[in-house]
């Protein structure tokens, strides 16, 4: 296995921890004396607990299929390597693209709550499935499917990587992943963000943000929304080094209450590993 950072829908800070192997780069916004985290695993996890209270998968948590449903996954669309992504924030941009910018802004902060399956891609084109649900501001939860022993959750205030191989947990601020523009409760992308592009084509609305550090280096956050019906169908996070871990969502449902105790960090069965 490779040793570097971990895949994540979230650009996440990057530890050190000596129990792990690590595949696939991803991270960023971190001090670069930092290194990662465990991820998806060669050999099966064990079996994982059965999901009660604040842990149903999806379809638990639906109730009832949302109007329109996707069996197969979809395919993650690759952001090209050698795209030109410009490297500072246009100085304006036309009627059309703040057009854009506001209907997406208006999507983003309509939604409160989202539940849907998601499909990752990491850097060297690994795949791994899961669910997800966001309650908005500032709570999410990714389950990833077996054998990737790895949940994601926000809390609104912290974020941890948890590992239930090995019943440990780090520990991050929110504030230090770009995810947290979609974790807002209300969000104006011009206003409240580095946009740095704003496009659509006949398929697909597409927002860049972008964010720099002075000691980490910049980092990307890309929104791809359907550009007929409006949705949200993937984003891709590129870190400081170039490397991209892309996410796409489908199966979406915005209209189930989610149960708070889905967002509780538990800092008494898990460990946090030693920096």
């Amino acid at each position: 296995m490779k040793s570097s950072l971990l895949n994540s829908p979230f650009s996440l800070p990057r530890r050190r921890t000596k129990a792990r192997l690590v595949a696939c780069a991803v991270a960023a916004c971190a001090l670069t004396s930092v290194a990662g985290h465990a991820t998806a695993q060669t050999t099966p996890a064990p079996k994982a607990a059965q999901k009660t209270g604040g842990q149903l998968n999806a379809a638990d948590q639906r109730g009832q299929a949302p109007a329109t449903t996707q069996a197969t996954p979809p395919n993650p669309i690759i952001p090209d390597p050698r795209r030109n992504v410009p490297a500072s924030i246009f100085t304006s941009f036309d009627s059309n693209q703040r057009a854009i910018a506001a209907k997406v802004s208006a999507y983003l902060s309509s939604l409160q709550t989202l539940v849907g399956n998601f499909v990752q891609v990491g850097p060297d084109g690994s795949k791994t499935k899961g669910d997800f649900y966001i309650q908005k501001p500032g709570k999410v939860r990714f389950e990833y499917e077996p054998p990737t022993p790895i949940d994601i959750i926000a809390d609104g205030s912290s974020l941890v990587v948890r590992d239930r191989k090995l019943a440990t947990q780090d520990v991050y601020p929110l504030s230090q992943t770009p995810l947290r523009y979609l974790l807002s409760d209300r969000i104006d992308l011009l206003k409240d963000t580095n946009v740095i592009a704003v496009a659509s084509d006949d398929l697909y609305v597409t927002i860049t943000i972008e964010e720099k550090q002075a000691l980490i280096g910049t980092s990307r956050l890309m929104l791809m929304l359907g550009a007929k019906d409006g949705q949200l169908k993937q984003w891709t996070v590129t870190d400081p080094q170039g490397y991209d871990t892309t996410i796409a969502v489908y199966n979406l449902d915005t209209t189930k209450k989610l149960d708070p105790a889905m967002f509780k960090i538990d800092f008494t069965n898990y460990a946090t590993p030693p920096g």
